[in-house]
């Protein structure tokens, strides 16, 4: 029989949950796991959603890619900023590598596949497509089914199927538990049927339910979060979300056959988060940012509030920070002299990795330059990339806090952060080891490709687990 491997994401999925604290709710999993190997993923610089599929399906990093973040500069004025979709990926992904062997796929909600481009296959797109993501089947215009005629079956077999949960930065978590589960089941509904349904070599869904789950519950679990409520009635939701994981686990485990390749993994782990550096308070503080005014009160950053004549540096918000210099002959209105420039970035650097919290200890901030972690930089790097409190602190990008600390996200609720190491397990019949030391994110597509007998390209940074 010819081989088949599948994949299972499980984005955010962390370790210590899968192979520790809900190890005995996911006996399907566990079962996987005693099976073949399983362990630690170390995922991208850094550890987000955008890139890290993208870089997992190309076995390249985010600057090979040029892609750093769900945003990204699409030229040197201070305000454009563009979400990245598929048309950004200029490399092949595992599915097009495949394609040229003439195996067949299934991609379902794999992130940066919007717009969905021809292959032989079968795709739908992630929670990044622009439609009405609680209720996708609304509008036909958009590529986010290959071949376009997968809406009509999508509409037969799964109706009620979504793309993403609406707003699930709320405060009303017991409606967002059940959107949860709901996304979750009407994806794997449909995954099923392409399971049984289609010819295909190679399988992969993405869910971004588990994502969602900790963003919104962490707090409720973790007893060293600052936010922890004993006694909550959301107490148990991440726990029984990871059964629901691990039953549709095992609904499509049993439409395979015991010799196709399965492996489970996630994109990067989860955290708790402590607080928020406001990134722009503190370049405020320490003489790089310069505001016409000062806001009355929380407000978004926006480059029209900056004296760029005075300003050395600005930051983006996220779960990392991302700092941006002013550049004389690179911005409009730089004033850092290019013979500068590095000075500039170590002086920061510096600086911010001396940050505190409001007790005075060091919360061990690692700062990044993008070419020293990166192979090479395409399109617009951040010139440097920042994970405040070695990523139990988020970036805030938002100014008239009159402090660089807060314990509020500017985007919504947020109770996690994501973590450097995500998970593996994977099972092919050979490697039965249990637990092995670390891999990397890029190490999955060699996998895949040495699973098929393929030659693996000498562009890819991973090498075969």
């Amino acid at each position: 029989m010819a081989k088949r491997v599948m994949i299972i994401g499980w984005d955010c999925a962390a370790p210590k949950l899968v192979f520790d604290a809900f190890k005995d709710d996911m006996p399907n999993t566990h079962r996987l796991m005693q099976a073949g190997i399983y362990g630690q993923l170390e995922s991208t610089i850094p550890p987000i959603t955008v890139p890290a599929w993208m870089c997992m399906m190309t076995s390249r990093d985010p600057g090979e890619l040029g892609i750093y973040g769900f945003r990204n500069r699409s030229n040197y004025t201070y305000d454009a900023l563009a979400i990245a979709n598929a048309n950004a990926i200029k490399v092949p992904t595992l599915w097009e590598l495949l394609a040229e062997a003439q195996q067949r796929s299934v991609v379902l909600g794999v992130p940066l596949t919007y717009p969905a481009k021809p292959f032989p296959g079968w795709m739908v797109t992630s929670f990044l497509t622009p439609v009405n993501p609680n209720s996708p089947l609304t509008d036909r215009k958009l590529q986010w089914t290959f071949p376009p005629r997968l809406i009509r079956e999508i509409e037969q077999v799964s109706p009620d199927y979504m793309i993403d949960i609406p707003n699930f930065r709320t405060d009303k978590r017991a409606e967002l538990e059940k959107q949860l589960l709901k996304m979750t089941r009407t994806r794997f509904k449909f995954a099923r049927y392409l399971l049984e349904k289609k010819q295909w070599d190679f399988f992969m869904i993405v869910e971004m339910g588990s994502d969602r789950l900790h963003h919104a519950f962490w707090r409720f679990w973790d007893k060293t979060h600052h936010k922890y409520e004993p006694n909550s009635p959301f107490a148990d939701t991440m726990r029984n979300y990871y059964r629901t994981l691990d039953d549709e686990l095992g609904e499509m485990l049993a439409r395979v056959d015991h010799d196709t390749t399965v492996i489970i993994v996630s994109d990067h782990g989860a955290k708790r988060m402590d607080g928020g550096i406001c990134v722009n308070e503190w370049l405020q503080k320490h003489g790089y940012l310069k505001l016409k005014t000062k806001p009355q009160g929380p407000t978004r950053f926006t480059s029209d509030m900056v004296d760029w004549q005075q300003t050395k540096a600005w930051g983006e918000g996220g779960y990392y920070g991302r700092i941006f210099v002013n550049v004389v002959g690179r911005e409009p209105n730089g004033i850092i002299k290019q013979q500068d420039y590095e000075n500039v970035r170590d002086e920061l650097k510096t600086q911010l990795e001396a940050i505190v919290d409001e007790s005075g200890q060091n919360i061990n901030t690692r700062v990044f330059k993008p070419e020293e972690v990166y192979h090479k930089c395409n399109n617009i790097p951040p010139d440097l990339i920042v994970y405040f409190g070695d990523l139990y602190w988020r970036s805030v990008g938002s100014v008239g806090y009159n402090s660089i600390y807060t314990y509020q996200n500017d985007t919504g609720p947020d109770d996690c952060n994501h973590a450097e190491m995500g998970m593996f397990i994977l099972k092919n019949g050979i490697h039965t080891d249990g637990h092995v030391p670390t891999k990397s994110i890029y190490d999955i597509a060699p996998t895949v490709l040495k699973e098929f007998g393929l030659d693996i390209p000498d562009a890819m940074r991973g090498n075969p687990i």
